[in-house]
């Protein structure tokens, strides 16, 4: 009954909170209310080119988030299911210095955005080793995105921004920004 009400609870603040954003597109894929969640991200992030071994800039990517049965006691499993190259992603995103039972979908969410786009990652336990090599050598060319997905509702006009509603600058614009120091990097 207690995982029944929170799951709705997050299938309605995802709703309210989420829907209609320009980077981040949220559909459940399981369960009424959902327990499974695939969510795409149009946002900056790095994946490696084997062919040229370095990163390179990839604008789309995709995870799947399940709540298990002993959500949220327990938290969720978070699975990538598109190539990154990030330090605390491989098969799976890895929140765990970030998961509490009080935190929500949205929060996850955003966090995980945040991620991708080298706001957020952790350098002293990596899921990728390698990722984490590389990101210590490169640290001065983060963060890789710059896009807010979301903004408590408290500040109607930056949440519009954040939502890309009042946005002046087009995508394309923002895009150049974020890769030009990308496209620089070397091992």
């Amino acid at each position: 009954m207690i995982r029944t009400r929170r799951l709705q609870r997050e299938y309605e603040k995802i709703v309210a909170e989420l829907s209609g954003n320009e980077f981040v597109h949220v559909q459940p894929m399981q369960g009424e209310p959902p327990w499974h969640y695939r969510v795409t991200y149009q946002l900056t992030g790095l994946v490696w080119d084997e062919e040229c071994r370095q990163a390179k800039p990839s604008g789309k990517h995709v995870v799947d988030i399940v709540l298990p049965t002993g959500y949220p006691r327990q938290g969720p499993v978070c699975t990538m299911r598109t190539p990154i190259w990030h330090p605390n992603i491989g098969d799976y995103v890895c929140i765990g210095d970030f998961w509490s039972p009080g935190v929500t979908l949205v929060e996850i969410v955003v966090h995980i955005a945040d991620m991708i786009q080298y706001k957020s990652y952790n350098l002293s336990s990596p899921v990728n080793k390698e990722a984490a090599a590389w990101a210590r050598r490169h640290i001065r060319s983060f963060p890789i995105g710059t896009r807010t997905i979301y903004v408590k509702p408290d500040n109607t006009e930056s949440s519009a921004i954040a939502r890309g509603l009042n946005n002046s600058q087009s995508s394309r614009d923002d895009v150049d920004i974020i890769l030009g120091p990308v496209r620089d990097l070397e091992l």
